[in-house]
């Protein structure tokens, strides 16, 4: 038994005593470190496929010194093991990491010379377990392995923290080897005196140990704040945030509005306060809580982790069954906000933007996106701030904004200092929180025009680019945009035409679809309003329990789009194609041409972006039926779709585009014909048909060229017919 006094040896397999006879609390680490190993070694799934053991080998001569490991798989191969990690992981993980280190030298012996000493494995945790809320987090889970999903909203740079140091007397020189340093935020407490004794010396003065950096062993380390999901912050309350700790291989994994699900040890750290001396002065007994990350789960379609991302056999069974029926897309749009009244080619156009197109990179590294872009614009009292809150609600990721109440950075991302360290962190912004879904910003119209001009990027490149103190980097902005805005004279005037719009050109054409929503009066349609408003007021908090055909619930809808956004990517075929590449060319022929009899410049330019806007549309409608190709028929409804929104908001409040108009002569002849109109009779009006033809005949005006003004301005919703004795007419 030479040696077995030395310092360097704590115990022998031979003394250890089983689990079961061990008192006191004492713990048998050796023999805990033997099961790690065993499970290491001889876990296995089906046909013997040796689950672990090939992948450490494989991660090791890759130069990946760390293996991932499902604590499933742990517990199925030994629940107390999986139970001593899960309930003391600081301790346990440790041992699992030194098991893994020893398995790992035997796998990879004989090493090439240089090579002879074997590297730390870091052990990565995974979990199959639901998570839990950050806000369920108590005293009791300190120390303990738990589960929260939360989206990332800063990330510090990469430092490096030491794991042992080495400490060095400045007075007498003596070393202090090999001092351990606690994971996580946790320091070493520096000793306060000397203990050498030396005879004939003056006793060491206090604080005298200084750190040898070349003699100290450290990691890659990484802090990152985590803001609980939208889904489960109660109504009122500010989002909590919990910070993290990441070290070696999980470092630079996550970016900000990254959506994760983190497991981790729940941990806790001394609060400091600065004194009047510069020093931090720890607060006696108070401690902040924070999250040593040992796991973390990103999905990798960019729609991340999310309450919809389970999905079960019999769930997607039913999702395919309905996306099989031939009106998915009818039932669906029908269930789009049911409580609001009309507005039925809206809803079709919000049922597509939350589909979504397909995303697409190209040969060349550019990506063209897949989210659609939509802008409601019009009348107060319209419903348009509902329409925004039941997309937040029903979205699978969503993030809603006011206009007045944001600015750039809030949208965008920014660059704030750490107050702890200094240093310069990033922050991302709503556009950012939201990549993967739908953001919707109201009021878009109060926005100054400096913080549209900053989504500009985030809008048509899904990116945004910071170049802040020191800072250069790009985030994703892979998110649809839903917009509500007032014209700018409060209500639209159908007099002013393209002065409604308050909007430049550039952030117009960003736009997929743009719907002009005006509140138009008719006695029999306000009174169907009217009596649908009654019967959501009387039947308001009580529980229906008929249900009508064909209506989904919110849960359904909002997990059968994350379905169908996941796992379909569809892509134009040959006729569908060409037919819109011939249409696309009408469109363009026809807005030249009204430019050129208007002598001004349309509000909305059709350019290339709408013609790939009806592209994203018809690919949207073939994502609801999960279908590999966009047919002839999907593209007619996206041409119908972008007819009754862009092309008809366009042409609001002038003829250009109506039927007939084909000389420059008559149309000039029909502009002043409908300029007279509007000058001389005010709103709300009522003249007969008979009577304005009279009038401008008088005036030596063609009585087609007038029909063919009043039938366009009917179809505009400018003037409004009323069925009595005779044809009335009324100016709206």
């Amino acid at each position: 038994m030479e040696g077995f006094d030395h310092q360097g040896i704590f115990f022998s397999d031979n003394f250890s005593v089983d689990d079961n006879q061990s008192s006191g609390g004492v713990v048998n680490f050796q023999n805990t470190k033997k099961n790690f190993k065993e499970f290491l070694r001889q876990f296995h799934t089906e046909n013997f496929n040796y689950k672990y053991r090939d992948t450490l080998k494989r991660n090791y001569n890759l130069r990946k010194f760390y293996l991932e490991v499902n604590i499933e798989d742990l517990r199925s191969f030994d629940e107390t093991l999986a139970d001593k990690l899960t309930k003391q992981p600081s301790e346990f993980l440790a041992l699992f990491e030194e098991a893994a280190r020893d398995v790992a030298d035997e796998l990879t012996a004989p090493r090439p010379k240089g090579e002879e000493e074997v590297e730390d494995i870091q052990i990565m945790l995974t979990s199959d377990a639901n998570p839990s809320n950050l806000r369920d987090l108590k005293s009791e889970a300190v120390s303990h392995l738990v589960k929260i999903p939360g989206i990332i909203v800063s990330a510090s740079g990469i430092r490096a923290k030491a794991t042992r140091i080495t400490l060095q007397c400045r007075s007498c020189h003596n070393i202090l080897p090999n001092l351990t340093v606690k994971p996580g935020l946790e320091g070493y407490i520096m000793p306060r005196t000397c203990n050498t004794e030396q005879a004939g010396r003056p006793k060491c003065p206090q604080d005298p140990y200084f750190v040898m950096p070349d003699k100290c062993k450290c990691v890659d380390f990484q802090t990152l704040k985590l803001q609980e999901l939208p889904d489960g912050i109660p109504q009122g309350e500010i989002p909590r945030h919990v910070p993290l700790y990441c070290d070696r291989y999980l470092c630079d994994k996550v970016v900000p509005g990254n959506r994760v699900s983190v497991l981790g040890i729940f941990s806790i750290r001394k609060v400091t306060k600065p004194s009047r001396d510069g020093r931090d002065k720890a607060i006696t007994g108070v401690r902040s809580s924070y999250m040593r990350v040992v796991g973390i789960q990103l999905s990798s379609d960019g729609l991340g982790v999310t309450s919809c991302s389970t999905v079960t056999a019999e769930e997607e069974d039913l999702f395919r069954r309905m996306a099989a029926s031939p009106n998915i897309y009818e039932r669906l749009a029908n269930n789009i906000a049911p409580s609001i009244f009309g507005c039925t080619d809206i809803k079709k156009a919000i049922t597509c933007l939350l589909f979504g197109g397909s995303r697409k990179k190209l040969p060349d590294g550019l990506t063209r996106r897949g989210d659609i872009n939509v802008l409601l614009l019009g009348d107060p009292g319209t419903a348009k701030s509902q329409l925004l809150k039941f997309v937040q609600n029903v979205s699978p990721i969503a993030v809603y904004t006011s206009g007045k109440g944001s600015s750039a950075a809030g949208l965008t991302a920014s660059v704030m200092r750490d107050p702890s360290t200094r240093n310069f962190v990033m922050e991302g912004g709503a556009m950012v929180l939201a990549d993967g879904g739908v953001v919707c910003i109201d009021e878009f119209d109060k926005m100054r025009e400096d913080d549209r001009v900053a989504i500009h990027e985030a809008m048509e490149q899904q990116t945004i680019s910071i170049a802040k103190a020191g800072i250069t980097t790009t985030l994703n902005t892979r998110c649809s945009v839903l917009a509500a805005a007032n014209s700018i004279f409060g209500r639209w005037d159908e007099t002013k035409g393209e002065e409604n719009i308050d909007f430049l050109p550039t952030i117009l054409s960003r736009f997929d679809m743009i719907f002009i929503v005006k509140d138009e009066h008719d006695k029999n349609r306000d009174m169907i309003l009217a009596r649908h408003i009654m019967k959501v007021h009387m039947n308001a908090g009580q529980e229906v329990e008929e249900h009508k055909e064909g209506e989904l619930s919110l849960e359904l809808i909002k997990k059968y789009i994350y379905f169908c956004r996941s796992r379909c990517g569809p892509r134009l075929n040959a006729q569908a194609a060409e037919k819109l590449k011939k249409r696309y060319v009408l469109m363009r022929s026809g807005c030249l041409q009204s430019e050129k009899d208007n002598k001004q410049s349309s509000g909305i330019p059709i350019t290339v972006r709408q013609l790939e806007a009806v592209i994203r549309i018809s690919e949207s409608l073939a994502k609801m039926q999960l279908a590999p190709f966009a047919t002839e028929t999907h593209v007619n409804e996206a041409l119908r779709l972008f007819q009754v929104s862009t092309l008809d908001a366009a042409n609001s409040g002038n003829l250009a585009g109506a039927e007939g108009f084909t000389t420059e002569e008559e149309h000039e002849m029909l502009c002043r014909i409908e300029r007279q109109l509007k000058r001389r009779f005010a709103i709300g009006t009522q003249v007969s048909q008979q009577s304005i033809v009279n009038d401008f005949v008088q005036q030596q005006y063609p009585e087609r060229s007038i029909m063919k003004v009043i039938v366009a301005m009917i179809r505009r919703g400018q003037l409004q017919h009323r069925m009595q004795r005779k044809m009335l007419y009324r100016i709206a």
